[in-house]
C-alpha cells in the first residue's frame, strides 16, 4: 500500500485533536478544513475567537463543528495554568507563564501539555526556531533524549531496495548542526520511534560516514562509533548500526563484500542518519536533484509529546499530508502511554 494511503487511513481509524495556532491564514484553514471532512482529525482553534470566526465567515468557511480555544478566556486560561504548574518538568514560573499564554502557539502547546488536544500544528506563521523553542520550553524532550531533530522520507521511483520499495527515511537534513555523539544517538533512536509510528516498517537505522565499520580512524567517524554505542545501550531493543558509507548501508552487494559481521542494517537500512547538517542538506539536495524523488517532512521529533512544523511555502495539499502524520503520530504515543 502506498505510505500516504496507509498513513491516511490509520489516521481515520484514530482521529486526533489537533490544536491549530495558526487557523487565520487562508491556506491553513483550506488544509484544516480537508482534513476535518475527511476524517483525520478534529479541528482545535486557537486565537482571539471573534476574529478567528470573523476570519472564517468570509473564508466561507462551515465552522459549525469546530471547536475553539480564546485567548481572552481568562477563566479557562486560569485552568490551564492551573493543571499545567502541576507538571513536572515545569521551568516558568506563573507570570512568566501567564504572558506566555497571550501568544496561540504557547497557549496551544500548555492546552497540549495538560491533555486537553493531542497535537499543535504550525509554521505558516511561525518560524521552525520559533516552534522548537516554544515546544521544548513548554512540553519538553522526550526522556533519555538530548535534542529536536527532525526525519523525512523520500519516494525515489527510480531506485529499489532491498524491501522491493522506494522508500527511504533520513535524519537529521534540518535542525541538528553539528550533533555531538550523544544528540547523534539522540537524532537514531527518534527516527526509529517516528518511522515505526508511522509505517508498517521494522526500523533498520545506519549512521552515516566516509567509513564502513572502522575503514579508517579519525574525529569525524570515532563521533559516529560512539553514537551507535549510546544508541544501543538506551534502546536494545532498536536495529541501530554503523558506521556506515551509503551504498553499504543500502546496497546488499556492496555490504556483503564490506561487512563482515552479522548485522541487521547493512545493505538493508530504511533509515539513515548524516552525520551532521552539512552532509544532510547536501545528501537530500543531491537526491532531489538526481533521483527523481519527492518527499515527505521533515517531521520535528524528540519532543514528550507532538508539536508540528510545517513549512511557510507548503501547498494546500502537503499540509493535509503533515496534519496526517502529525495524527498517526499522536496516536501511535497515546497508545504506547
Amino acid at each position: 500500500m502506498d505510505l500516504m494511503v496507509n498513513v491516511k487511513t490509520k489516521a481515520k481509524a484514530a482521529p486526533m485533536r489537533v490544536a491549530f495556532p495558526e487557523a487565520d491564514d487562508e491556506k491553513m484553514i483550506q488544509a484544516i478544513d480537508i482534513a476535518f471532512k475527511e476524517g483525520y482529525c478534529y479541528p482545535v482553534l486557537v486565537g482571539d475567537k471573534k476574529e478567528l470566526i470573523d476570519f472564517l465567515e468570509k473564508a466561507l468557511i462551515n465552522y459549525s463543528k469546530y471547536e475553539f480555544i480564546d485567548v481572552n478566556d481568562e477563566s479557562y486560561k486560569e485552568d490551564v495554568l492551573k493543571r499545567y504548574l502541576n507538571l513536572p518538568h515545569i521551568i516558568y514560573g506563573e507570570k512568566s507563564l501567564k504572558r506566555r499564554m497571550n501568544e496561540p502557539l504557547n497557549l496551544a502547546l500548555m492546552v497540549e501539555a495538560v491533555g486537553d488536544v493531542d497535537v499543535t500544528f504550525a509554521g505558516i506563521k511561525s518560524t521552525t526556531g520559533d516552534i522548537i523553542y516554544a515546544a521544548q520550553t513548554i512540553i519538553g524532550l522526550q526522556d533519555n533524549l538530548d535534542v529536536v531533530s527532525s526525519i523525512g522520507i523520500a519516494n525515489l521511483p527510480n531506485y529499489t531496495f532491498s524491501d522491493g520499495g522506494h522508500l527511504l527515511a533520513f535524519g537529521d537534513s534540518a535542525v541538528c548542526q553539528n550533533p555531538n555523539a550523544s544528540e547523534l544517538a539522540s537524532i537514531a533512536i527518534s527516527a526509529c520511534d517516528t518511522i515505526k509510528a508511522i509505517t508498517d516498517w521494522v526500523p533498520r537505522c545506519a549512521l552515516l560516514s566516509y567509513t564502513t565499520l572502522g575503514g579508517a580512524s579519525s574525529e569525524l567517524n570515532e563521533k559516529v562509533k560512539n553514537a551507535v554505542k549510546i544508541a544501543n545501550e538506551k534502546r536494545p531493543d532498536l536495529f541501530i548500526e554503523g558506521e556506515f558509507q551509503l551504498d553499504s548501508a543500502i546496497v546488499s552487494e556492496v555490504a556483503k563484500k564490506k561487512v563482515k559481521v552479522k548485522s541487521n542494517v547493512a545493505g538493508r537500512a530504511n533509515i539513515i542518519i548524516f552525520p551532521d547538517l552539512n552532509a544532510g542538506n547536501i545528501g537530500v539536495k543531491l537526491i532531489q536533484q538526481f533521483g527523481n524523488s519527492s518527499a515527505y517532512g521533515p517531521l520535528l521529533q524528540g519532543f514528550r509529546l507532538i508539536a508540528s512544523d510545517c513549512s511557510r511555502g507548503a501547498p494546500v495539499d502537503e499540509l493535509v499530508g503533515n496534519i496526517v502524520f502529525s495524527v498517526v503520530r499522536a496516536g501511535d504515543l497515546k497508545r504506547g502511554k
